[in-house]
């Protein structure tokens, strides 16, 4: 589809986005300017595709689904700042140098219409809440990851939920880029997405989206751009009214409390693949709820499956048979993991943050279990695998206060007759924080 409309000549898929609404915001029509007409026709697609491109570039409040995709590595995008990042990158290869008039301070237009105006906005709505309801996610699921139609946040809507910021930082990723070099979009999009829900001898860029966001911007250029664009929001007609009592010192304190909590959420700790999106049965029974905040942390490896997953579809699989043995044959009510971690660079949720689990007889209560999905007696998980627990996990445990600073950690053999989690995954651990 990319393709056809790239070989007509006519709009690009950025500019078609912006033609059917996904940069309505009073901040994306300031930088970007207003929107091209939008076609009558399509003559390079057919009917069935055309209606599928304007199901899926105009996007709706009301309806989660519309503007938003299921990537092959399981995490959900949303189309508008995807694109109109790629808009920003293709526009600056050719020579671009911003928005006309200028706006009060200078601003980078790839955050801009990425980013940094969904953050703004969510945080001054806040402010105007008395800082109550949510600034950023949720999450949602997917009805049938294989044929996905519908798809449903799971709490309540932000400005900026998890595919708004997966669209974000791909936008910010891939519009730096083009504009480094531009290259054709299709063949772009498919190889940092990957096809095929990725390939056995490695994960897809996307897949790293968050590691790449962190290297190119820190949280001071974050803050900066948050910071601009709160200048921009001050003099536009459809948001001054949201900065009227805000002085400038306020304004900086939104801006560092916008960019610190959007880095702790999205870019330096782990996305976590809810329930719902690996299929999941439903808990037998009621749950017991944990007492937080924990004091231990039980890692293991699950022996069997014994090869790590290093897919999406390959770390759904393996999670469904998993709680089926554990439930089926082992009698328990869920799947005994806390969290599971896949090769594919996403953790899992098993019985979450907050249910007792069955993962280390007569500690349940008292520590997370945190298994790796393969036999690791003879050699190590990845190393963005280790490193995805040990600095990204468990630092942000601690800070969201579900985790004691003073945690202990230990493998499973430690406190029960096991081998689990391996001769080379224990040896690994024994080098951790908290290790006892």
């Amino acid at each position: 589809m990319v393709e056809a409309l790239e070989a007509a000549e006519e709009l690009s898929l950025p500019e078609l986005a912006r033609a059917l609404g996904s940069c309505s915001t009073p901040g994306c029509l300031a930088v970007l300017g207003d929107p091209p007409a939008a076609p009558l026709d399509l003559p390079a697609l057919g009917p069935e595709q055309r209606a599928l491109l304007t199901h899926l570039l105009r996007p709706d409040p009301a309806a989660p689904e519309r503007g938003t995709v299921l990537a092959p590595d399981g995490s959900t995008v949303a189309l508008a700042p995807l694109l109109a990042g790629v808009e920003v990158g293709l526009r600056m290869a050719g020579g671009w140098s911003g928005p006309t008039p200028e706006p009060p301070t200078a601003l980078d237009a790839l955050y801009a219409v990425t980013l940094t105006e969904a953050l703004a906005t969510a945080f001054l709505l806040a402010r105007a809440r008395n800082h109550s309801g949510a600034t950023l996610g949720p999450d949602g699921c997917w009805d049938d990851v294989e044929n996905p139609q519908n798809f449903t946040l799971l709490g309540p809507p932000s400005p900026v939920p998890e595919a708004v910021a997966n669209g974000a930082l791909d936008g910010v990723l891939l519009g730096a880029r083009l504009a480094q070099a531009p290259v054709p979009l299709a063949p772009l999009l498919r190889s940092y997405y990957g096809t095929d829900n990725g390939t056995a001898s490695g994960r897809p860029p996307s897949s790293y989206r968050r590691r790449d966001f962190g290297a190119l911007t820190g949280l001071k250029k974050l803050e900066e751009e948050v910071v601009a664009m709160l200048r921009l929001l001050r003099v536009l007609p459809p948001t001054r009214g949201l900065l009227e009592d805000v002085g400038e010192e306020e304004e900086v304190a939104i801006a560092r409390r916008a960019a610190r909590d959007f880095m702790e959420t999205f870019v330096e700790c782990p996305a976590i693949v809810p329930r719902c999106m690996w299929g999941a049965r439903p808990y037998r029974g009621t749950p017991k709820p944990l007492s937080l905040p924990l004091g231990s942390v039980y890692i293991h490896h699950t022996f069997v499956p014994s090869a790590p997953c290093r897919t999406f579809a390959a770390c759904a699989r393996a999670m469904r048979s998993m709680q089926r043995f554990h439930q089926d044959t082992r009698g328990w009510d869920d799947i005994g993991y806390s969290f599971v971690v896949g090769s594919d660079g996403y953790l899992y949720q098993g019985r979450g943050w907050h249910w007792v689990g069955a993962h280390t007889r007569g500690h349940n209560t008292k520590g997370y279990g945190v298994g790796y999905v393969g036999n690791f007696s003879a050699t190590l998980p990845d190393p963005d695998a280790i490193a995805l627990v040990r600095d990204g996990l468990l630092p942000c445990a601690v800070r969201a206060g579900r985790l004691r600073h003073d945690y202990t950690l230990r493998g499973h053999r430690q406190v029960v007759n096991t081998s689990c989690p391996g001769d080379s995954l224990f040896q690994e651990i024994r080098t951790w924080r908290g290790f006892e």
